[in-house]
């Protein structure tokens, strides 16, 4: 009774943090440290300890799954250079540094575990992204944070596995990589596997709360295989995640892409605030094991700090030539924007001219030369001798030649998207600063073997590092942000977003063109096309009559069917920005959704 009771309220404690913080302007983590840290005292409060296989099997898996799931795949593939740089070398490079660190400053902690520690506060926490987002930094910087956060915690965990299985087996910088290099690869394979699995499974069940129950194991059905090949099961759950995420829209409805937000939310919200409040809840024994067996509280703080300042430094050190590397192969990629626009215009010509031999009088296909597929460079040879052969290619495969179009359009929309969020000085110290520890660091912390020597000390310092960035850092980041006056370019954001709408009005009228329905019925025609123009979904005017309702229905869910299409091929070409997409992609759910439920009524 007496756990049941605590849980409940726990998670009442996590809610009143998340409302009453915002308030006081105190981040709720941060809240949440500070009221465990004054439960904790109270001598009516029973010493709270918690078993680290819990933190890693239970916490951790289906935190990383929520947020990879969630991760914006187009912003992840264009900056997956820096995103890459950042959540694999930086934190090895930050782990080892501070090994050295700890290694030297530390009585009775040797290389191994420095190296541990090191990896318990190298990687960055999300808190950061909700910051920037609310005052409006440019999206590229948040996705780069985004995806940085996502990735260095799984980074961290498996360079964390490897150092703590060093300290048994003797250190060996080359048994460490092996170990990291297995569990990384192997890890992918299973998640791939996993990922593809569940979409392919789910799509195939109707029932939103069995879809999303199923859901619930996918983390864990990625995690657990993983461990037993001796790879890292997290690693697997984000890989698992970053596929769902990807193929959602186009494998599961409506309803279960809702319910699965909704629920994923809920956890991701319990897991994060309950690892906070356990922190604090462990902090007072923490003080008191440090203060009797390590030398003193003070000398822990310093360290801690002195570490957080390093982290900062090399951060800073890494930041500032990637930052001057990203500026020069977007300018080198922008320069190819004219070549590639050339390329695009010669294929519109040569398709054109196929489409017209082949309206011509006898014309039939090409049998005298064989019919390979259409490549990128041969479709775009302009020299007289292969104008005809070219030429013949697209006629031939049609199909072909659109996919080189759309891959010529995706090079084209990225070119844009460096263009306008370049990186300079102004966003590499926001990414630097940004970099603060949280949630992950806390309970990679609590993962440290119980026979670790000076344990409570690691632990303690983990804190301190995760604390006072989260203070320091987390408490300037809104300041920083307003007197660089970075800013979002969300003003071109509204003519992007006309030309989203005439695209989507113009996929709806095609539809409704060809829609035999939609001929049969002419106000119908009229009814979707005027939702169409003022974004309204009201059809009370419709009546009540079955075969009209069911005429209507059919054909509004063509036309969304054909419109979702376009927003995904939009979202493969990165023709336009995911926010905008996913707006877009949420209003088809919802009416998809409002239609299924007007069929559920009868």
């Amino acid at each position: 009774m007496e756990k049941i009771l605590f849980v409940v309220i726990a998670v009442l404690g996590i809610a009143a943090a998340h409302v009453i913080g915002p308030r006081i302007r105190v981040a709720a983590p941060l809240l949440l440290v500070v009221v465990g840290a004054v439960v904790g005292v109270l001598p009516f409060v029973p010493e709270v300890t918690v078993d680290p296989e819990w933190i890693l099997i239970g916490v951790l898996p289906p935190l990383l799954y929520s947020a990879a799931v969630s991760m914006p795949t187009m912003e992840f593939r264009r900056d997956f250079t820096a995103i890459g740089a950042m959540s694999v070398a930086l934190v090895v490079i930050s782990s080892v540094l501070l090994g050295l660190f700890f290694d030297q400053v530390l009585p009775g902690v040797d290389l191994a575990t420095g190296i541990a520690l090191g990896a318990i506060v190298s990687p960055t926490d999300a808190v950061a992204t909700s910051i920037a987002k609310r005052l409006g930094v440019p999206g590229r910087v948040i996705a780069i944070l985004e995806g940085e956060s996502l990735l260095n915690d799984a980074t961290a965990l498996v360079l964390l596995r490897a150092a703590v299985a060093a300290t048994a087996a003797g250190f060996s910088f080359g048994h460490v990589a092996a170990s990291f290099l297995w569990a990384v690869v192997a890890a992918v394979a299973i998640g791939a596997v996993v990922g593809w699995g569940n979409l392919w499974i789910r799509r195939r069940i109707g029932d939103a709360t069995v879809n999303t129950a199923i859901s619930f194991t996918v983390p864990y059905l990625a995690y657990l295989p993983a461990e037993e090949l001796g790879a890292s099961g997290l690693v697997a759950a984000v890989t698992a995640g970053l596929i769902t995420g990807a193929g959602a829209v186009r494998y599961l409805s409506p309803r279960h892409r809702v319910s699965d937000a909704q629920n994923w939310r809920t956890v991701e919200f319990l897991a994060e605030g309950g690892v906070f409040l356990l922190m604090g809840l462990e902090l007072w024994g923490l003080l008191v094991a440090v203060r009797d067996d390590h030398g003193g509280i003070v000398t822990a703080v310093w360290i801690g700090l002195s570490a957080l300042a390093l982290t900062v430094a090399v951060r800073a050190l890494y930041v500032t030539p990637l930052i001057l590397l990203l500026d020069r192969v977007a300018r080198r990629r922008t320069a190819m924007r004219p070549y590639l626009a050339g390329m695009d215009a010669t294929i519109v010509e040569k398709s054109r001219k196929a489409a017209v031999a082949a309206d011509r009088p006898g014309a039939g296909p090409d049998r005298g030369r064989p019919r390979r597929p259409l490549r990128l460079r041969r479709a775009t040879r302009n020299d007289g001798g292969d104008e005809q052969l070219s030429t013949a290619a697209f006629a031939a495969d049609p199909q072909s030649a659109q996919r080189v179009r759309d891959r010529i359009t995706r090079r084209m929309a990225d070119i844009d998207y460096y263009t306008a969020a370049p990186m300079g000085p102004k966003e590499g110290a926001i990414i630097v600063w940004a970099g603060m520890r949280g949630v992950v660091t806390l309970a990679a912390a609590q993962t440290l073997p119980a026979d670790t020597p000076s344990r409570e000390l690691l632990v303690l310092l983990a804190f301190v590092v995760a604390a006072a960035s989260l203070i320091v850092q987390g408490g300037t980041l809104g300041w920083l942000i307003r007197v660089l006056r970075l800013a979002d370019v969300s003003d071109d954001r509204a003519a992007e977003r006309a030309r989203l709408h005439a695209a989507l009005s113009r996929t709806a009228s095609e539809t409704l063109a060809a829609s035999d329905v939609a001929a049969r019925y002419p106000w119908i025609r009229e009814r979707i096309q005027r939702m169409e123009r003022q974004a309204d979904s009201d059809d009370t005017v419709i009546g009540t009559n079955l075969a009209f309702r069911a005429a209507f229905e059919e054909t509004r869910r063509a036309v969304i069917d054909a419109q979702r299409d376009l927003l995904l091929r939009m979202r493969a070409t990165g023709s336009y920005h995911s926010s905008l997409l996913s707006h877009e992609l949420a209003q088809l759910d919802a009416e998809e959704i409002s239609l299924d439920m007007r069929v559920d009524d009868g």
